[in-house]
This record gives C-alpha cells, sequence and structure tokens, in this order.
C-alpha cells in the first residue's frame, strides 16, 4: 500500500471547537503532494464570536467570513477532496473535534473519519526541544511556511508524516503508525437510541 492520507489543519474563531472558520487540505499519493487547498468558512451559529486572541494568532477576523461558505455548505467540498483518505493532523484530537463539534453543531451528519497524529509520531521519531509544528517541519526539511494559514500548515504536516515514513522505512500510514508505536484512530459517532414503540 502507497503513502496515500490527506493533511487537514482547521482554524477558529474562538475557543469552541465547533467554531471553524478555515480549512486547509494536502494530498498526498504515493509520498508526494499532489494537491492542496484551503478556504474560509462562516462558523456555525452560536460559535461565530471572533475572539480577540484567535484572531491575533491567524489574522481572521468576523467580517472575513461574512460571505464564506457555511460549515454545512463547505462540508461536501471537504469530504469531496479528503475521500477515503485517513486524515493527519497536527495534535489530531484539536482538529477532529472540530469536525465532530461542527456538525453536531449545524446538524450534519459527522463523517466518520480514520484520522493519525503527526504530533504522536513526531514525539517518537524525533528528538526535540518542542513539538510546536514549526520546530518539528523544519526537522523534516520543511523550515519556512506561513504558520497558521490553515493550508501552509496542513502542507507542514504533510511533509512531517512523509518524512516520519522515510525515516522508519514505511511505505504506508497505518505501517508508520505502527512503527512509531502510535495508532489511527477513528471519530467516533454515537449511534441514535433505539426506539421501541411496543
Amino acid at each position: 500500500m502507497p503513502l496515500d492520507f490527506t493533511a487537514i489543519d482547521f482554524e477558529t474563531a474562538n475557543s469552541s471547537s465547533a467554531s471553524a472558520c478555515a480549512v486547509g487540505l494536502v494530498r498526498v499519493r504515493d509520498g508526494e503532494v499532489v494537491d492542496k487547498t484551503g478556504w474560509l468558512i462562516r462558523p456555525p451559529a452560536g460559535h461565530d464570536v471572533f475572539f480577540e486572541l484567535n484572531t491575533r494568532i491567524h489574522g481572521i477576523r468576523a467580517e472575513d467570513v461574512v460571505h464564506a461558505p457555511t460549515w454545512t455548505q463547505q462540508l461536501g467540498a471537504l469530504t469531496a477532496f479528503a475521500g477515503d483518505d485517513v486524515l493527519v493532523a497536527h495534535n489530531a484530537g484539536f482538529d477532529m473535534s472540530v469536525i465532530k463539534r461542527a456538525c453536531d453543531a449545524t446538524g450534519d451528519e459527522c463523517p466518520p473519519y480514520r484520522y493519525a497524529c503527526s504530533l504522536q509520531v513526531a514525539r517518537k521519531v524525533y528528538q526535540l526541544d518542542s513539538y510546536r509544528l514549526p520546530f518539528v517541519a523544519a526537522e523534516a526539511g520543511f523550515p519556512d511556511f506561513a504558520h497558521h494559514n490553515a493550508t501552509a500548515d496542513a502542507l507542514a504536516c504533510a511533509h512531517v508524516m512523509i518524512d516520519a515514513a522515510r525515516r522508519l522505512g514505511s511505505d504506508d500510514v497505518d505501517a508508520l503508525v505502527d512503527a512509531a508505536g502510535v495508532r489511527v484512530s477513528q471519530i467516533l459517532i454515537a449511534a441514535a437510541p433505539a426506539v421501541s414503540f411496543a
């Protein structure tokens, strides 16, 4: 199996993980970046206040997303780009919680993606003082990128996984996480309760 995956990164408007305001996506095939994209998102109602702290980090303001697609409107484009790939993110638990919580907030069906975390992989593969994405990406040979730009962060994450796979001699995501001693997880979707009218 080849090293195929989609790297993903979200930026959020505030401390709610449902407040997605930007997404970046990078497609990797056979260990090479073959496509990338990203766009702004209008966060779900009730999660759409922009905190100054968040704006200071990523530079996105409320007025920037007024005409952006809503979470519901953009979800099809996100899933079309990612397809059936394993998603990879740096601190993946956060990015997967964005997908889950934003879908919860909008009533959209949450795609049950399998995912791997480049932060967990990096902690096993590299010896660094910090495992923040800029330091890890630099170790992976991708030193200069616009940190907190969602597409740039997804691209950096992709390069980390590609480099880790090369160092570990792994040719697919499952082999990579196994060699690193971590695991591929899955977004858990709660089953609807059974209803009985008996």
